[in-house]
């Protein structure tokens, strides 16, 4: 077997460190990377505009990693009233581990509709919600939310750009390296590495690959894509790819 990890750096890089460690033969090829994002200037007041009680949403471990030094820098504290709930468990921690505060996150699965299902989030008619994310991205978990009546609004705080690869030189290395297991854990770099290959190698090499992803949603969308043979990882950090690539 011999592993394609897509994730961004640096945890793409750290997941194929801990596959060499095992022996196993494992590459990166990073399909976005992360700047800051357009609203994080605005988040102090985003936060004051919340009352005791109201909900803040984590979507992702970036969002921490850009909104927490910000707040830090303008000497904000996360407020300690709010209900802070984290998609994922490995977000859920990193906050709590920053802040001190009690994080709600979903004991499996690491997506929107898992972190839906929590009772805490079952009547909340009345409340306002700020959403931390990058730049687009989870419209599952604001409608859902709106149509449980809260009042939801978005902060931007990072932005995913794609790196540009040429489709033809990429498609030849992987065949060379003989790549025959893909880690890809979003549905944006999956259609962006669907896109990239040239038909000649998604017939011949793309889709007769194992595929790893991190929830039944990409799961549909590959086989949409044409591919068959499809693992489900049942949470999207490295502890869990691991197991299932071990």
């Amino acid at each position: 077997m011999s592993i394609l990890v897509t994730r961004p750096s640096p945890a793409g890089e750290q997941l194929v460190n801990r596959l060499r460690a095992r022996g196993k033969s494992a590459w990166h090829l990073p399909l976005i990377d992360f700047t800051p994002g357009n609203d994080l200037p605005h988040l102090p007041q985003r936060l004051a505009d919340l009352s005791d009680g109201d909900l803040l949403f984590i979507v992702s471990q970036h969002a921490i990693n850009y909104a927490h030094p910000w707040l830090t820098q303008q000497g904000v504290s996360w407020p300690p009233g709010l209900h802070y709930f984290a998609v994922g468990r490995s977000t859920g921690l990193r906050l709590h581990d920053l802040s001190g505060l009690p994080i709600s996150y979903p004991d499996e699965g690491e997506t929107s509709e898992d972190l839906l299902r929590l009772p805490a989030l079952a009547r909340i008619n009345g409340k306002r919600a700020l959403i931390l994310r990058g730049n687009g991205g989870r419209d599952v978990l604001e409608k859902t939310l709106r149509q449980r009546g809260v009042q939801a609004t978005y902060c931007e705080c990072y932005r995913r750009s794609p790196i540009h690869y040429d489709g033809e030189e990429q498609g030849r290395r992987m065949r060379t390296l003989g790549i025959d297991t893909l880690v890809i854990t979003s549905g944006e770099m999956l259609q962006q590495f669907y896109t990239l290959m040239p038909e000649y190698y998604r017939r011949t090499w793309l889709m007769p690959c194992r595929l790893i992803v991190v929830s039944e949603r990409l799961a549909m969308l590959a086989r949409q894509l044409g591919w068959t043979n499809i693992v489900v990882a049942n949470a999207a950090d490295n502890d869990a790819l691991m197991r299932v690539l071990l």
